[in-house]
């Protein structure tokens, strides 16, 4: 697919300093904002007990935690929901974390998105190009947000248990884990071949969403056992699924070997054991294949019958039942988790830790919303009385309502946005409401840039800088020549004083690396936009045998570069070109039985004033879109600079 397989090293250190450097720079960045909201909210708790002169004490806190629990229906959160809340938010901090991988940045479009989108049918294909071209045209950026919109919704779902913050957080995780589902897992895989339970179908995220939609529930839903048994039937129905998927013929997971090659699960098996991983691990998934090989149907019977009767019992919603098989589901998930899926996450750039986890979490926490604790006592009626108190931060502490406080409450319905009311707010907020207000300022932090990136059309130069190096600042005067443009006229280097020269070396019949840098100039002037009057884009012959005229005016037509204004391809005598070429240092010799020459790929900037400003390394790489739009962003700033110069 276009744009999504850049042939960068996913190591390149110019890649992985910058990957670094943004994340150290963006989490500077988020320390602040989390010291200065804390900060904030200090000073509003101290300035609030300082205005009404209170005192928080033991029978305040309490009165503080009987208001805190009647406002949220009388009761703790339920056993089920926290189970999800909390877990599922681990994972997403994981799943941060696992994004800071070095290779991660320059790695994922070419390693993760596109060979997994490449099984799938065209539409598909089609649909994840568009996400992988902005992944592969602004990988620094790209990586760096996913970093932190993960890492902010693992915080805010961790810390905000009650309320709208927290329903909000289960919904962050619907709409992020639908964007992962789509573009990072491509739909799950559920549209590829081999789709099966084993291998995580239909894709570990997709249940981070479900997830999210649960938590995004009114807490009342939780209290009551008809939501765990519809969630338990729905994995019913889902277990009962992959069962008969595995069971179905032809599809290879029934035989070990098929024509003296490893069966699908066996193949998968192989592949992953050759991936990097501890010894023990590899060593665990070679004796699995191996045991798979011989006992291919052994081994799927027992899948088949074990996805069948799990289903059947979670269809079943009859608890005794259903805690066996939640037990047994867990023995038996984590066995696969362990010997299929390699911990999901080991062997380069795992992002996640695959579908047994999470499906874990799930079918656990349907078994306890179907068999929910009794209800906590309601508040008292004295709590009750005290409702009119605010609490204090951390949601450990309560004071009493004084006139200031109801003129406080007054002032926030009549002027919401008022600093003093937001002031207000600020005071009585607890902890978990603080925490989660900054796990939100986190995710912004990598959002906006993303969404930036998303609008941004052209590619982040340090691909071009990963390609060729740095360019060498220098400031020397640029050697002179006299030769003859396309048209036949001469133009001489002083003749395009007071204009800043973008210059480089082309073979007119050159049919790999010279017209990819003729288009990476054309498009530089093209970003230069009303500056580009004051540039000249110019191009030397670097080809002693085909050398004439006719040759550049077919390379211009070729490469759509005869309708460019300020493009010049100069040529000469054999003579004048030699000697231009060995003042710019660039060496040409002619390929063996071919018209082609072999030259250095190398861009010149020279000022106004005619002394080069730079040199840079015009190596197009792979030539693919991002490349060459990376070239031509970078082009255009040294350009840029130039023009700024005295």
């Amino acid at each position: 697919m276009p744009g999504m397989n850049s042939g960068l090293n996913p190591a390149d250190p110019t890649l992985v300093a910058a990957f670094r450097s943004a994340l150290l720079h963006q989490g500077a960045i988020a320390l602040i904002l989390i010291a200065f909201l804390g900060l904030a909210w200090a000073t509003a708790r101290v300035w609030r007990r300082t205005a009404t002169g209170t005192k928080p004490d033991a029978r305040n806190r309490t009165a503080g935690l009987a208001v805190r629990r009647s406002r949220i229906g009388g009761s703790a959160e339920p056993t089920a929901r926290r189970l999800l809340r909390v877990g599922f938010g681990m994972l997403w901090f994981l799943d941060g974390i696992l994004q800071v991988q070095p290779k991660m940045a320059a790695g994922l479009a070419s390693q993760v998105i596109g060979p997994t989108a490449a099984a799938s049918p065209p539409w598909v294909q089609h649909l994840l190009n568009w996400g992988g071209t902005i992944w592969s045209y602004h990988p620094i950026q790209s990586g760096a947000a996913t970093v932190w919109i993960q890492i902010g919704i693992g915080a805010w779902l961790i810390t905000a248990a009650h309320g709208p913050w927290s329903r909000l957080a289960g919904l962050a995780s619907v709409a992020w884990g639908l964007i992962v589902w789509v573009f990072g897992e491509s739909f799950g895989g559920i549209f590829a071949p081999g789709l099966s339970w084993l291998t995580g179908a239909p894709g570990g995220v997709l249940l981070y969403v479900v997830a999210g939609a649960l938590i995004a529930l009114p807490e009342g839903a939780w209290r009551s056992p008809r939501l765990g048994r519809r969630l338990l039937g729905g994995i019913g129905l889902f277990f009962i699924g992959m069962a008969v998927l595995q069971a179905w013929p032809g599809r290879g997971y029934w035989q070990g070997t098929i024509a003296g090659r490893p069966g699908t699960l066996a193949g998968m098996l192989q592949t992953m054991s050759a991936t990097p991983q501890p010894r023990f691990l590899s060593s665990l998934l070679s004796g699995f294949e191996s045991f798979t090989v011989s006992n291919g149907f052994a081994v799927n019977l027992v899948v088949v019958i074990v996805l069948a009767g799990m289903g059947a019992i979670f269809l079943s919603g009859r608890p005794r039942l259903v805690r066996y098989a939640v037990w047994f589901g867990i023995v038996f998930g984590l066995a696969v988790w362990v010997l299929v899926q390699d911990l999901g996450f080991l062997g380069g750039l795992g992002t996640d830790p695959n579908s047994m986890i999470p499906l874990m979490l799930l079918y656990s926490a349907g078994y306890l919303a179907l068999t929910p604790a009794p209800h906590e006592a309601p508040a008292t009626e004295a709590a009750q009385v005290a409702a009119g108190a605010q609490e204090a931060g951390g949601g450990s502490e309560a004071e009493p309502e004084s006139e200031t406080d109801r003129g406080s409450e007054r002032g926030r319905q009549l002027k919401p946005l008022a600093p003093k009311a937001l002031w207000g707010m600020l005071a009585t907020a607890s902890a978990r409401s603080v925490a989660a207000v900054a796990a939100v300022a986190v995710i912004l932090l990598g959002a906006a840039p993303m969404a930036a990136a998303a609008v941004n059309r052209t590619a982040d130069p340090i691909l071009a800088l990963a390609i060729a190096g740095a360019g060498t600042p220098e400031d020397i005067p640029a050697p002179g020549f006299q030769l003859t443009d396309q048209n036949g006229q001469t133009v001489s280097l002083a003749s395009l004083r007071g204009k800043v020269v973008l210059m480089t070396f082309l073979d007119p019949v050159c049919t790999t690396d010279c017209p990819l840098i003729g288009q990476e100039f054309r498009d530089a002037g093209v970003l230069l936009g009303s500056a580009d009057s004051k540039v000249e884009l110019v191009a030397v012959v670097a080809n002693p045998t085909y050398r004439a005229v006719t040759f550049t005016r077919a390379f211009d037509r070729e490469e759509g570069l005869n309708t460019v204004p300020n493009w010049l391809y100069l040529t000469g005598s054999p003579s004048q070109l030699g000697q231009v070429w060995q003042q710019y240092g660039i060496t040409v010799a002619n390929l063996p039985a071919g018209s082609m020459a072999a030259h250095n790929d190398v861009a010149v900037i020279i000022d106004r004033s005619g002394n080069i400003r730079e040199e840079m390394g015009a190596e197009p790489g792979p030539g693919t879109a991002s490349t060459k739009s990376s070239f031509s962003v970078l082009l255009s700033q040294y350009a840029r600079q130039a023009l700024a110069s005295p």
